[in-house]
């Protein structure tokens, strides 16, 4: 882990790359299905929590996911948080005026982010959390986001993931470059995987629903996984006042 991105050098990065991010067609084209996925989790969530008032969306990019969300929960409060402020400029313009409620940007890791507990209906987190590192950093943001959230509030998280079995890993990983081959060819295989090289740590499904258990949740739903990504989350039940 000692050679993979610091914080600041993954904020740089952000933050000269903001146009191709608030776009679907390039932001997100090296992550399979995203479409899908967010259409999903935007659907869970008006399932789950149809009457939701705040919503905090983790490494909310350019606002991508929120608007999803926003299409069918327009009442919704958001807060945003991203590492980088131009970032958080531009995902405050376009979330802005997809919501009737109350808009605020929070530029945090989300490890050090000072936030009220018991808040939010709604906490998402979409292709972000493969930056975190050691086992420690996964137990220490899942309990505090179980925390953030208001009882009987639901978690969704949309990202990169591994493979615990070393074979599934190679097949998986294999899959995914063909898949980046066909978008851009050799050239762009080489470019992703360095980047996921540099600068991410994922951590398997499994891994990550025995952690969700472990802290708390309940009413875990793997809405859909295609090779090395997946979109899953949970709730906290009702009567946890965790605080």
């Amino acid at each position: 882990m000692q050679n993979k991105s610091s914080i600041e050098d993954i904020r740089k990065r952000f933050d000269q790359d903001v146009d191709r991010f608030s776009n679907l067609d390039t932001g997100q084209e090296a992550t399979m299905d995203a479409p899908l996925s967010m259409e999903l989790i935007a659907n869970a969530v008006v399932v789950t929590n149809p009457q939701a008032k705040s919503m905090l969306d983790i490494g909310s990019g350019a606002g991508n996911l929120s608007l999803k969300i926003l299409q069918y929960l327009p009442q919704v409060d958001c807060d945003l948080l991203d590492l980088s402020q131009p970032m958080l400029n531009k995902a405050y313009d376009r979330v802005s005026w997809a919501t009737t409620g109350k808009v605020d940007t929070i530029q945090s890791d989300i490890r050090d982010a000072q936030l009220t507990e018991n808040k939010y209906d709604i906490i998402v987190a979409a292709a972000v959390l493969h930056h975190l590192r050691g086992v420690s950093d996964w137990e220490h943001v899942f309990e505090k986001i179980f925390k953030l959230l208001a009882p009987g509030g639901s978690f969704w998280i949309s990202d990169l993931v591994s493979h615990d079995d070393a074979k599934m890993q190679e097949m998986m990983w294999n899959r995914y470059a063909r898949y980046l081959e066909s978008i851009g060819g050799l050239d762009y295989r080489k470019k992703v995987f360095d980047y996921i090289e540099k600068e991410d740590s994922p951590r398997s499904l499994p891994f990550q629903l025995d952690l969700m258990k472990k802290v708390g949740f309940t009413q875990l739903e793997v809405l859909h996984k295609n090779c090395c990504f997946a979109a899953f989350g949970g709730k906290k039940p009702l009567d946890n006042l965790a605080g």
